[in-house]
């Protein structure tokens, strides 16, 4: 995936990392993915934060609503979506210490599905976090900044979820074309959906011809005052 969105101009972006995917053990102890994070690292691809575990437990009496997020929306995995504050600060705080005894400092913080409740944002910004991100925009925790951007994301689970996903995804494209950040979520399975694959690499080929490329910690950084003459897409 990295290539290829390097073949048409995307040679940097924020990786989301998962520091023990669904209890199969720590990510950050396989050596060689740990020297290719590096790598990554190293020639401007940001590493993020993303979860711990990346699941979330079924509970006894859970409303219709929480059935409908945690369920439905996102096949029983926003982690964040109601943990409190203690047991988000921790796993943060175990996550930040397993990241930084490989040299990884990670600004952001992104929760699965972007499903952050309240108290976990409360905990990554004591954590010292600088950032997170919605499915609607980038919040800057340090700079009080919110920067309105729904990211285009793809949903791979079912042929109608996937016929959906093209569809919303080339409409959403357009009605952000005059807005200054573009956000392309991407997820592994995306590469092998041939369908969705192809629109991925069409609408990237689109957004650099007049957009340049960049991390979310980039984007904070380089862009303090949102200026609509240069957009980017992250």
């Amino acid at each position: 995936m990295l290539s290829s969105l390097a073949a048409v101009g995307v040679a940097r972006c924020s990786l989301l990392v998962v520091p023990n995917y669904h209890r199969q053990g720590a990510s950050l102890g396989e050596p060689a993915f740990v020297s290719w994070l590096r790598q990554l690292q190293g020639t401007g691809h940001e590493i993020v934060l993303h979860g711990y575990y990346h699941e979330r437990a079924r509970r006894v009496g859970e409303s219709a609503r929480q059935k409908m997020v945690t369920r439905v929306y996102t096949a029983d995995e926003g982690e964040f979506y109601d943990l409190d504050y203690d047991q988000s600060l921790r796993l943060m705080r175990v996550a930040l210490n397993e990241f930084t005894a490989h040299d990884f400092h990670p600004a952001g913080f992104i929760a699965p599905a972007w499903l952050l409740g309240a108290e976990a944002e409360r905990a990554a910004i004591d954590a010292g976090f600088s950032y997170t991100t919605t499915l609607r925009g980038v919040r800057d925790f340090g700079g009080g900044r919110d920067f309105r951007s729904q990211s285009l994301v793809y949903s791979t689970r079912s042929d109608w979820r996937c016929a959906i996903s093209l569809f919303w995804n080339r409409m959403l494209f357009r009605r952000l074309a005059r807005n200054r950040l573009l956000r392309l979520g991407l997820h592994p399975p995306d590469i092998d959906h041939a369908g969705i694959w192809r629109q991925i690499c069409a609408l990237t080929v689109r957004a650099v011809r007049t957009r340049t490329a960049t991390t979310y910690h980039g984007w904070l950084s380089d862009e303090p005052v949102p200026d609509p003459r240069h957009p980017v897409i992250a």
